[in-house]
Order: C-alpha cells, then sequence, then structure tokens
C-alpha cells in the first residue's frame, strides 16, 4: 500500500522537476506582458472615473460602432479572399516538382520579408487614378475612367490580403503535403465523383490548415494599423487606428484602453472557438486509447 501512495508522489516530482527554470520566463513574460496588460484593462475602467462608462461608449455612439463594424468586415473579407487566393497557392506548390514548388515558396516568404510600409506604399503607386492597374484597364478598353481604388474598402482588402496570403499559404501547405495521394485515390476507385471526392475527403484533411490560416489571418487583420491607415479613408477607421487617434489627437487613455482590451478579448475569445473546432489529431487519438 505505501508503495502504491508513493507512486504517484514520485510521478508528480518527476513532472514538476527543473520547473525552477521556467522562472526567469514566466518573470520576463509577468513583466513585459501581463502586468501592461493589466494595466490597460484597469485604465479601461478607472479613466476618466471608475466603471464601465468607455465600453457603454464604444457600443453607444454611431460612430464608433461603425468603427467596429468596419474592423470586423475588413477582417472578413481579407480572410475570404485570403483563403480563395491562397488554397490554389498552396495546392500548386504542394503539386509541381520540388524545385519549382521550392522556388515558388521561397517568393512566397521573401513577400514576407519585404518592408510593411513598402509593400503598402507600393499598392498605393499602383492602385492610385494615375496607376498601373488603371492605365492596364484602361489600355484594354475594360473601363472608361479611372477607378477609385485607394482610400476606400477595396484599396485595404487587396492591400491586407496581398499581405496576408502567406499566412494561409504556409500552414496550408504544411498539411497538403501531409495528404497521402492514396487516400484521394481510394476515393475515387470507391466510387465518387471529383466533387464529392474533393468536398467529403480532400477538404476534411486540409481542415487543421484552413482552421489555422484563417484564425491567423483574421485575428492578425483585427489589429492592423499601417495598411488600412494609408490605403483607406475617413469612413474605412479600424479599430487600431481608432486607438492611435483616440491617444494622439484627444489623449482619451480610457476608451482607447477599453478599444484595446475589446481587442484582446475578441483574439481570446477566437482562440477558444479553435480550439473547440480544431480536430484532435490521430497521433493525440491514438496515444489517448
Amino acid at each position: 500500500m505505501a508503495a502504491k501512495d508513493a507512486t504517484p508522489a514520485r510521478s508528480t516530482e518527476r513532472r514538476w522537476r527543473g520547473s525552477a527554470n521556467l522562472l526567469p520566463a514566466l518573470a520576463f513574460l509577468g513583466l513585459f506582458f501581463f502586468a501592461p496588460l493589466i494595466g490597460l484593462l484597469l485604465r479601461g475602467v478607472l479613466e476618466p472615473t471608475p466603471g464601465l462608462g468607455n465600453y457603454q461608449q464604444l457600443f453607444a455612439n454611431s460612430a464608433y460602432v461603425r468603427v467596429l463594424a468596419n474592423t470586423f468586415s475588413v477582417a472578413g473579407l481579407v480572410t475570404v479572399f485570403s483563403l480563395l487566393l491562397g488554397f490554389p497557392l498552396a495546392w500548386v506548390i504542394t503539386l509541381v516538382p520540388r524545385g519549382w514548388g521550392r522556388w515558388l515558396m521561397n517568393v512566397v516568404l521573401l513577400s514576407m520579408w519585404t518592408s510593411l510600409l513598402a509593400r503598402t506604399y507600393a499598392w498605393l503607386v499602383l492602385l492610385q487614378a494615375s496607376g498601373v492597374v488603371n492605365k492596364a484597364l484602361l489600355a484594354l478598353g475594360i473601363i472608361d475612367q479611372p477607378l477609385e481604388m485607394v482610400h476606400n474598402l477595396t484599396g485595404v482588402v487587396i492591400g491586407m490580403t496581398y499581405i496576408m496570403i502567406p499566412f494561409i499559404v504556409l500552414p496550408l501547405q504544411a498539411t497538403l503535403q501531409a495528404i497521402d495521394p492514396m487516400v484521394l485515390q481510394a476515393g475515387a476507385i470507391c466510387g465518387a465523383n471529383a466533387w464529392t471526392n474533393f468536398t467529403r475527403v480532400f477538404l476534411p484533411l486540409c481542415r487543421p490548415g484552413l482552421f489555422s490560416g484563417a484564425l491567423m489571418v483574421f485575428v492578425m487583420s483585427l489589429g492592423y494599423y499601417v495598411t488600412p491607415a494609408l490605403l483607406g479613408g475617413a469612413q474605412n477607421m479600424m479599430l487600431p487606428e481608432f486607438i492611435v487617434q483616440q491617444v494622439q489627437s484627444f489623449l482619451n487613455w480610457g476608451l482607447a484602453s477599453a478599444a484595446a482590451a475589446l481587442l484582446v478579448l475578441i483574439t481570446l475569445v477566437l482562440f477558444y472557438i479553435y480550439l473547440k473546432l480544431q480536430p484532435e489529431s490521430p497521433v493525440g487519438s491514438v496515444n489517448g486509447r
């Protein structure tokens, strides 16, 4: 009996052995992450007067509600377009010979390594009334006059989608690379047509990469500032730009802190939903038997 009682204690001791090595990392996180986060939350409920007035103001003022709606609509559109463009790109990288696939992946990575500000200004030049895109459309006879594609929702979605595509391609390509082609062949042998094989076999296997990529893009889009500020207009202001405006122009730290805390809360909720919807990996299910 004593030996049985000693086994759990020994197991617990083994599990926590070496945990003291985590103290520097925990201290760093506490000092530079949790402490500022707690200060942010406190400012949102204490300034200018204690209470939830800042949060009530965010949802009671129609202009602020429009900012929230713009933030979610832009993040949703960018996520959808990134998936529509990134999925075929990831599939092509997986299908082509390894040398070409490596070259295409390097192009994707190169776009990530280029300065965000430089990429945004490049789109500003390309999409303006006298830019390359409008000139090409006019030369082809597709349009009769230049399109307004900057300082509006169109420019923001185009610029942010281009920036976010790599964050879809990277996790999705890793998922596609792990899919055994024999599974699709087995589906075809069992009588599934191309559409059924795609929707009932292929897409479920891609779901982990799609989920992780879409969540990453949506959360990052919620907090983007540079691209919406340069390519968008006053009618398309998003929450990060609103936070900067409240701090720099009005010194309204309470309202800015409440808006920032709302972003953090939304991120945590989305991550929780992702954990609930993400399917269990085969390795975990085998080990759990």
